[in-house]
């Protein structure tokens, strides 16, 4: 071969060369990216939190601080048994309330005598925490600590001798149990307390007291994996609630350093920053109770199968962790209802991602990266984590289609981003092809780690996912298909200010059966067939039913006490009175709003006559942005709107977070008009709102 067309033959492969190269890079990383560590807390998605403390036996959520060691007192404490019930719920790791704001150590520290090391339980010789990293070690669940940094116990607290000993306890929670995953920072902080005896409130500035940088850097010597968390991370983010939800739209993104701890705008950590500066992804914290500590009142309100499901679904589902709090009750376990609860959830996780349709069926893209098999559209559901479809350089819309053999239900669609190069896609849709026709199925935003969408059954022959606005190439590297079963739920069971009870399930091919004796319903008593009423003080049990196969859930156990159709507000303190009737109508989704002028802030009911009361609820004002909550009450009696006697007072603890039904129960009075008074609101609002407001008779 002559010289000259060696030169040709060499040229030429040498832009094959090049050009396959070229073909075969992969896309350029795109903004902010996580960490190590975070990669890994991702893959945990689903983890238990413990709330357990002193609060467990003085029946509070807040703790003052002046509470003694000697409460703390367990009978029959295992860790094993925590640890256990977490494991066979799907669970990946456990984090435990070390310290909480009254700051009794769960660990026998010794910068205090706050602590187990004073208390009965195990003679002083125990330690929870130690407990709890050997049962972890045992069935394999990560662990993490919540460490308080508000502290109303401390007689320091405000000085900077106080943050020395957060630091130096920070340092004895990271040193003495294990590998931590996750360090927990609560945005609480500064406030009325006990402060070794002073009784006052002292108030701390957020951003710069605890010294925050020290903190992070004791973490990063000390347990170079964990993630921190706090309400700007700085690796892992509060969601802005405490309900269990992130918004549908999702970014693992955010302006991290204007972000602090009590952060006034929180309502934005619910989506992230779309153009974040750093990577750092939402936890979604929510109680299986209402309370995030046990309280026995509660034992009848553990979260239904069906809240439970959807929780799962707007966190997991939503680009979001789950952590999902269990409150040891004071014996030291799990509560039976809320062990039998987190099985059921299992058990219905499992059932709706049983059988991945899309595996291994058809798949083709309008766009593939140098046409080349690296990124083909089939590695979407190859079952492997590290593959991924991805477009060429530019190219930021295109389309990806899974077509079946023959039709196929399906109700589910899960979607991943190849998250180690960045989150990208802020748009896209989905269409199912029925009967050969096109059908829009759902239109979304963001994708994330994982994206799951629920809707109703559809019998298609193809999916079609449409990639509609993405910040640079998408990069999707998992695509999933179901037909999740029907779901089986405990009735809803409501009355109306008429006296109506109503009740209803998810699923309109349920059967509800019930009784009205106390007695345990089953498939002989009582079938619900229309609403009915009831007046008198009245206990509901009831049970669904799924006549397909004979499974039935738990009892669902609503009391209703006397009804108010005959209730009248006769005065509130400003605002509308027209509107009033909103406080006593049963309807928990309407709500009363005082004007917004300083004044005391109070409402009076008729009862329409004379009872024995022995307690009142209050139901604040419900909603994503709840306003004029109270805090601190007032609650009087009287038989003649003129003559009042205070029945009760005191503090609703963490209702800005956690705004449930208040429950108060005092001494036998007779009354029968009733007076709320809101003597501190949060946020120190003018307003006052009310949801609803009922009483005990019983």
């Amino acid at each position: 071969m002559s010289k000259f067309y060696l030169n040709i033959v060499l040229i030429a492969v040498l832009n094959f060369c090049i050009s396959h190269a070229q073909n075969n890079d992969g896309p350029e990383p795109y903004g902010p990216l996580p960490t190590e560590r975070q990669l890994a807390w991702h893959n945990m998605e689903y983890y238990g939190f413990i709330h357990f403390n002193m609060n467990t036996f003085t029946n509070m959520e807040w703790g003052m601080g002046s509470e003694k060691p000697a409460q703390f007192n367990p009978t029959r404490l295992d860790a094993r048994q925590w640890v256990k019930t977490m494991k066979e719920a799907g669970m990946k790791g456990v984090i435990i309330t070390a310290k909480h704001h009254d700051g009794f150590c769960l660990w026998p520290s010794k910068y205090t005598e706050h602590s187990v090391k004073n208390s009965p339980w195990k003679n002083g010789k125990g330690d929870v925490l130690k407990d709890l990293s050997e049962a972890c070690a045992e069935y394999g669940l990560k662990m993490g600590v919540y460490l308080s940094p508000w502290d109303r116990n401390h007689a320091d607290y405000g000085k900077p001798e106080y943050v020395s000993y957060f630091h130096n306890q920070l340092r004895e929670l990271l040193t003495n149990y294990g590998e931590i995953f996750e360090v927990w920072f609560d945005g609480a902080n500064g406030g009325t307390g006990y402060y070794g005896g002073a009784n006052e409130t002292r108030k701390i500035d957020n951003k710069t007291y605890y010294q925050w940088d020290k903190a992070i850097e004791i973490v990063r010597e000390l347990q170079p994996n964990a993630v921190i968390f706090g309400d700007g991370g700085p690796g892992v983010r509060w969601v802005g609630n405490e309900e269990g939800w992130a918004n549908e739209t999702n970014w693992s993104l955010l302006e991290r350093n204007k972000v602090y701890p009590g952060y006034p705008k929180y309502k934005e950590l619910l989506s992230g920053h779309e153009n974040g500066t750093h990577w750092v992804p939402a936890e979604c914290d929510v109680s299986i109770r209402p309370g995030w500590y046990y309280h026995p009142s509660e034992d009848s309100q553990v979260k239904s199968l069906e809240h439970l499901v959807n929780i799962y679904y707007e966190s997991v589902g939503r680009n979001a962790s789950l952590l999902l709090n269990l409150p040891v009750d004071n014996r030291g376990l799990i509560h039976e209802k809320d062990a039998a609860q987190l099985k059921a959830l299992k058990q219905q996780i499992d059932k709706d991602f049983a059988n991945d349709v899309a595996k291994g069926i058809k798949v083709s893209a309008t766009n593939v990266r140098g046409n080349h098999s690296e990124f083909v559209a089939n590695n979407v559901n190859d079952g492997d984590e590290k593959t991924y479809w991805t477009t060429d350089d530019g190219v930021t819309t295109a389309s990806i289609s899974m077509s079946f053999d023959k039709p196929t239900e399906v109700n589910r669609i899960l979607l991943q981003e190849y998250i180690a190069l960045g989150q990208r896609v802020y748009g896209f849709t989905v269409e199912a092809k029925v009967d050969g026709n096109w059908k829009l199925i759902d239109k979304q935003t963001t994708i994330g780690v994982k994206r799951i969408l629920r809707f109703d059954s559809i019998e298609a022959s193809e999916i079609r996912v449409n990639i509609t606005g993405s910040k640079a190439e998408p990069i999707i590297s998992n695509i999933e298909l179901y037909r999740a079963p029907n779901l089986l739920t405990q009735p809803i069971i409501t009355r109306d200010k008429k006296a109506i009870v109503t009740m209803e399930v998810a699923d309109k091919n349920i059967i509800i059966y019930y009784t009205l004796d106390g007695s345990e319903p089953s498939e002989n008593s009582r079938k619900y067939d229309t609403a009915f009423k009831l007046n008198k003080p009245t206990t509901i049990k009831a049970i669904s039913y799924n006549p397909e196969n004979a499974e039935k859930t738990g009892i669902r156990e609503v009391y209703f006490d006397i009804s108010k159709k005959d209730w009248e507000v006769l005065k509130v303190s400003s605002g509308n009175l027209k509107d009033a009737y909103r406080i006593i109508d049963d309807n928990l989704t309407s709500s009363w709003t005082s004007g917004a002028k300083d004044s005391p802030n109070e409402v009076i009911i008729d009862l329409g006559k004379t009872y024995l009361l022995q307690g009142f609820t209050y139901m604040p004002i419900q909603g994503r942005w709840p306003f004029g909550i109270i805090s601190q009450y007032e609650f009087s009696t009287s038989t003649d709107n003129k003559t009042w006697t205070i029945a009760s007072t005191g503090e609703f603890s963490n209702i800005k977070n956690n705004p449930i039904e208040q429950t108060v129960k005092f001494k036998t009075s007779e009354a029968r008009y009733i007076k709320l008074k809101g003597v501190k609101i949060i946020d120190d609002d003018k307003r006052l709102s009310v949801g609803e407001i009922g009483v005990f008779t019983k």
